[in-house]
């Protein structure tokens, strides 16, 4: 029989949580610092995830509390709105300065989901500013997560995420997903087949008009539906059907951004430079809720005409570069740079990769993917009962002292890019003894 459910958790609706079982037995957090979280029973977990894609420096670093302690202290807010604080300005410039090429344009906003939803609505106040109000539609891909707003449901593929909230945007329609486990299972780095799924884009082009359509958007690398990594030569042809018709390219980097591919962004490493990318997460080191969109300054600059007191762009957020985020990012970017932290995930990839297929022939799994500082351990389902296998794994882990996270039957593992190599051979080591007990 499972114990009641403890009535100081009642208050509390958990997100992307199963709270009945959760509030039955719940797993706390109380401390984190460098690799680790304590339980408030007092047990060391290491964390292999970073959080949640976002503590790419570690917990707890000295640099980062002491900016947001300082901030609180001197401007604890500003408003946005026809008013800006020093640091919002200095924030986007270094933000803009790690970003490709031509992308020097940054706009504030508090997560991942607003950043998407910004970024579309972008992308059709371009096309109309400029004369091409028709381009109104919207391209996703299946499989895709852009996080939880109408927008990024709209756009996205997870259909979990979608199935219970009605029509959503009107005017979306999306590209098939890249996950080809019959060529591609195993593969080290990126796989070698599937560069023709771009063509699919075509295929909408034919079915709509190019004329009808405004922007595409992807993620480099599809993380919350399973670490999805795009096949050799994919990313360029999609750019290039883009460009031939005229099409925007977003590129949702709120998982790749800031150092987690071995680059400031994957557009980086995989060299393509797409319209705008948005970021979140990595951005402040997870401290402070803040999510950016990068923009090439031909798009900025297109809306800048028309009478100089008038406002161009009629979006916002009352906590868009809020100064204590501000001062998380500002602190954070520094931290990175001090350590090379950005790059670094280049430099442990060939271990980390080893670690990963190290695993391949243990019982069920089917499939591991990794790139970077991320990987993907795709085990076979259950008969009848879905994703049950990986979240029992999941809890061995924890209670064996290693933070995983699972998606569906896929495990996945992002770590802050502070791990050493130990830590890799215990998250491994840790992870394969779980999926060996695990029926």
């Amino acid at each position: 029989m499972t114990a009641p459910a403890d009535h100081h958790l009642d208050a509390y609706w958990m997100p992307f949580t199963a709270n009945r079982q959760f509030k039955k037995a719940p797993r706390l957090f109380t401390k984190a610092s460098g690799m680790h979280f304590w339980t408030d029973e007092g047990r060391q977990v290491l964390d292999g995830v970073a959080g949640l894609w976002c503590v790419n420096a570690g917990h707890a670093r000295p640099r980062i509390v002491q900016a947001i302690a300082e901030q609180a202290a001197e401007l604890d807010y500003a408003p946005p709105f026809q008013m800006a604080h020093p640091k919002a300005f200095a924030l986007a410039q270094k933000v803009a300065a790690l970003a490709p090429t031509g992308m020097g344009k940054v706009f504030f906003t508090n997560s991942g989901s607003e950043s998407v939803d910004t970024a579309l609505k972008m992308a059709l106040a371009y096309h109309r500013v400029r004369g091409e109000g028709h381009r109104t539609r919207l391209i996703g891909r299946e499989r895709g997560y852009h996080g939880v707003n109408f927008g990024g449901i709209s756009v996205g593929g997870m259909v979990a995420n979608r199935k219970m909230f009605g029509a959503m945007l009107a005017g979306v329609d999306h590209l098939r997903h890249t996950h080809d486990p019959a060529r591609n299972a195993f593969s080290v780095g990126q796989p070698a087949h599937g560069a023709e799924l771009a063509d699919d884009l075509e295929r909408l082009v034919a079915l709509h008009d190019a004329s009808t359509i405004a922007a595409v958007i992807v993620e480099p690398i599809a993380g919350s539906t399973g670490v999805l990594i795009p096949p050799v030569g994919y990313l360029q042809r999609l750019r290039e059907i883009c460009d031939r018709h005229g099409i925007l390219l977003i590129f949702d980097e709120v998982i790749t951004g800031f150092g987690r591919t071995g680059a400031p962004f994957a557009a980086q490493t995989y060299g393509v430079t797409p319209d705008i990318i948005t970021c979140a997460k990595g951005l402040t080191n997870g401290c402070v809720p803040m999510g950016g969109v990068i923009v090439k300054d031909s798009i900025h600059d297109t809306f800048m005409q028309g009478p100089e007191h008038l406002i161009e762009f009629f979006h916002g957020y009352t906590y868009s570069a809020h100064p204590l985020a501000c001062a998380a990012g500002l602190a954070t970017l520094e931290t990175y740079a001090e350590e090379g932290l950005l790059t670094r995930a280049r430099e442990l990839e060939g271990y980390f990769a080893e670690a990963l297929h190290s695993m391949r022939d243990l019982p069920h799994v089917i499939d591991i993917r990794n790139t970077g500082l991320v990987g993907g351990i795709e085990l076979s389902p259950r008969a009848g009962a879905p994703t049950q296998r990986a979240f029992d794994v999941f809890l061995a882990c924890y209670e064996a002292g290693v933070l995983i996270r699972t998606t569906g039957d896929t495990i996945a593992l992002s770590p802050p890019l502070i791990i050493e190599r130990a830590q890799i051979d215990q998250i491994v080591g840790t992870l394969a003894d779980a999926i060996r007990r695990v029926a």
